[in-house]
């Protein structure tokens, strides 16, 4: 075994859009996507967030806008944004990543011009006794833009 290989580190960032929702919507919409394209453009602005894919067979898109609800506080979706943003996603690895959805009920996705896309599952644990809840771990994955091949 070569113990020799590159070690790869992640800087801490500060993202530029935070989105968190629903980890069963983020699936569906990812699989949803998946069966017309091959990459989602994820657009921010201050109306909201549009996952979006083109295909042979058509294009599709979804569009997410803040709301709350105190009722059901997991299928919140809460936007926090200091600039609009557009980036290209591979669907093929985005819907492998949603394979961690049965494990938490909220997603954040995180993004920056130029840094890669941080998806973020937090495993909570709840007690039943005085209905308190606490994050034991979470769940990171990370995928860089698609590069365009203009540029």
């Amino acid at each position: 075994m070569n113990l020799d290989a590159e070690y790869l580190g992640i800087p801490e960032t500060s993202y530029n859009v935070t989105v968190k929702m629903p980890a069963a919507k983020f699936q569906r919409i990812c699989r949803d996507l998946s069966q017309i394209g091959d990459a989602v453009t994820i657009s921010c602005t201050k109306s909201g967030v549009d996952f979006s894919a083109t295909g042979d067979l058509g294009n599709g898109s979804v569009s997410l806008s803040q709301n709350s609800s105190f009722d059901k506080p997991e299928e919140n979706v809460s936007i926090s944004m200091q600039e609009p943003l557009t980036q290209t996603f591979a669907l093929k690895y985005l819907t492998q990543f949603t394979k961690a959805t049965p494990l938490c009920s909220q997603v954040i996705l995180s993004l920056s011009p130029d840094v890669p896309l941080v998806v973020e599952y937090k495993i909570i644990e709840e007690t039943e006794e005085d209905d308190s809840k606490t994050e034991i771990g979470h769940i990171r994955y990370y995928l860089a833009p698609k590069i365009d091949d203009n540029e």
